[in-house]
């Protein structure tokens, strides 16, 4: 028995998110399909990160535990040629039997786009926010600032989650701009249910004014999900990469 994990990256416009639902297909439910049909075994993937539908990954992490024969660096190229075009892993190895994906030290990385433009770019429209007014990023960079470090993260998470804490470090956040493409980069220890994507729609009411930027300390300081701005839109958001400590991975 080995425990193989993957590095799985999905558009996920198809899909109703990562775990298995009763009301529609998931890109959970597709990789445990393709895994059972390759090995002839009952395999069920442990995910990292459950995305919501809609929502992107280039690089979600899963692990399985397999008798089957193929090496683990080849279970990449096998999976792919059975898995539909809008999911392929990436990245196939064998982790130590302990390893589990949503435990332990570890840094996530996500990435929330915005297109703030006159007009929408139908090519750009399942993979960003659009918003038609101008964004100004200097206000939403300042409001940036007072997100970074350890703090108390209840008023950017959804109400109906269940958690014991919802304290969470957040190392990088980050705004860049180019041309009409603004891109949020987000990087942390965890993120709690919506949490990147409140963020998100916080930062656009800051850009847009209806929020001065030292507002932001204010909707912490709350710790109330009415406090804070709207969710954006989950086609803006990607996840990027997930790395552990106990993989030997810079965190």
């Amino acid at each position: 028995m080995k425990r193989v994990m993957l590095t799985i990256a999905y558009d996920g416009t198809n899909y109703c998110g990562w775990q298995i639902q009763i009301n529609g297909i998931t890109v959970e439910e597709v990789l445990n399909r393709c895994l059972c049909e390759l090995t002839g075994e009952q395999i069920a993937v442990i995910g990292a990160s459950r995305t919501d539908s809609g929502v992107h990954a280039l690089g979600n992490v899963a692990v399985f535990d397999t008798e089957s024969n193929i090496p683990a660096d080849k279970f990449s190229y096998a999976l792919n040629q059975r898995l539909p075009e809008d999911i392929r892993i990436q990245e196939s190895r064998e982790v130590p039997a302990d390893f589990h994906p949503r435990y332990g030290n570890c840094v996530k990385t996500y990435r929330y786009q915005i297109l703030n433009r006159r007009h929408p770019i139908p090519t750009l429209r399942l993979y960003t926010d659009f918003e038609f007014m101008p964004l100004d990023l200097e206000k939403m960079r300042k409001a940036c600032t007072y997100l970074t470090g350890e703090h108390d993260f209840k008023s950017f998470c959804s109400l109906r989650t269940q958690i014991r804490t919802t304290v969470r470090t957040i190392y990088r956040l980050e705004l860049e701009k180019e041309q009409d493409l603004i891109t949020m980069t987000i990087s942390g220890n965890g993120f709690l249910y919506n949490m990147v994507r409140i963020i998100a729609g916080t930062l656009i009411k800051i850009g847009l004014g209806v929020y001065p930027p030292e507002h932001m300390k204010e909707i912490l300081d709350a710790k109330d999900r009415m406090a804070a701005g709207p969710k954006a839109p989950a086609r803006g958001l990607t996840l990027m990469e997930i790395r552990y400590e106990a993989l030997g991975e810079k965190i």
